[in-house]
């Protein structure tokens, strides 16, 4: 991978983020396949990835499949299903991988790299995203902010020439990239600014900015920060001191983002709930800890999942 020009990279789970990654990739040169549903591999296939991004509008031209067998031949496989899939997908790629494919996962969640290490022998790098996009229709995305990535090794396991690999890869694609020794600590952070958000624009169905002016709503937010925070530190991990301040700051970089929680909600499709204020419930739960902030926020969106 390394100096190569052009290599070929496969997108499992083509939605907002696998597109928004994938395409950047794509327009830089290099050989991309995006794997998806098909109501948008259908568009792929007729006019390429519409990508209406923040400096340019551009059908870009890429190969598409729903088979998950097509990452065959895949330097880069970026991992975007939902969390709620991602055993089930591991496997299904697992017999199709070649033996030096470099699997990125750009999932939400703290816990995911290890589901997909389960599955698979090949190197998985937990990558945080952050980036403002959804799909606005077939084929069609569009890009509200951000695109940056942090990666890094988890488990004291040490790829130094990979990781600055997909940094130098990544940064001629114009994808932001900074290398983390602790990345567990960022895959947390993420979490913390996910908890915060996503039910909260999934239960008004408003974007950033007009949810955190709302009464009572910072409050909230600090609410569920500390929780989540109390958590990782209970889990033994190291997180920034000024959580809160960047978790609020995110409205402003990201104003008309709705989250993800928020557009599968709108689509009656299931959501990643479980695995994030879910999932620091649970934790919580086994570690003594209370998590009443996130407990309300997890109930509502599972109660408005099953109307």
């Amino acid at each position: 991978m390394k100096g190569e020009t052009s290599i070929r990279v496969a997108v499992l789970g083509a939605g907002a983020v696998g597109c928004y990654y994938g395409g950047m990739l794509a327009r830089a040169g290099h050989r991309v396949t995006l794997i998806g549903r098909p109501v948008h591999v259908d568009a792929f296939r007729k006019s390429g990835l519409h990508f209406e991004g923040l400096k340019f509008d551009e059908q870009i031209p890429v190969d598409a499949s729903t088979d998950a067998a097509a990452v065959r031949g895949a330097r880069l496989v970026l991992f975007c299903v939902k969390s709620t899939d991602t055993e089930q997908a591991a496997a299904q790629i697992a017999p199709h991988l070649d033996a030096d494919a470099v699997i990125v996962n750009l999932q939400n969640g703290v816990d995911n790299t290890e589901r997909i290490e389960s599955k698979i022998s090949q190197t998985v790098v937990p990558a945080c995203v952050y980036v403002a996009t959804e799909m606005k229709g077939p084929g069609h995305l569009k890009h509200h902010g951000r695109g940056d990535l942090v990666i890094g090794s988890l488990n004291g396991k040490v790829f130094p020439d990979v990781l600055q690999n997909l940094k130098i890869q990544f940064e001629k694609a114009s994808i932001p990239t900074q290398l983390s020794d602790n990345i567990a600590g960022e895959l947390w952070a993420k979490l913390v600014v996910n908890c915060a958000y996503n039910a909260l624009s999934a239960i008004t169905q408003l974007p950033y900015g007009k949810l955190i002016n709302g009464t009572g709503i910072r409050d909230t937010m600090r609410d569920v920060v500390e929780e989540t925070l109390t958590v990782a530190k209970a889990s033994g991990v190291k997180m920034a001191p000024d959580m809160l301040a960047r978790t609020y700051k995110i409205a402003e970089a990201m104003p008309t983002q709705y989250s993800s929680t928020a557009q599968d909600l709108a689509r009656g499709k299931p959501t990643e709930i479980d695995h994030l204020n879910g999932y620091v419930v649970r934790r919580g739960e086994a570690l003594g800890v209370p998590t009443p902030a996130n407990r309300a926020l997890h109930a509502l969106v599972k109660l408005l999942e099953s109307k």
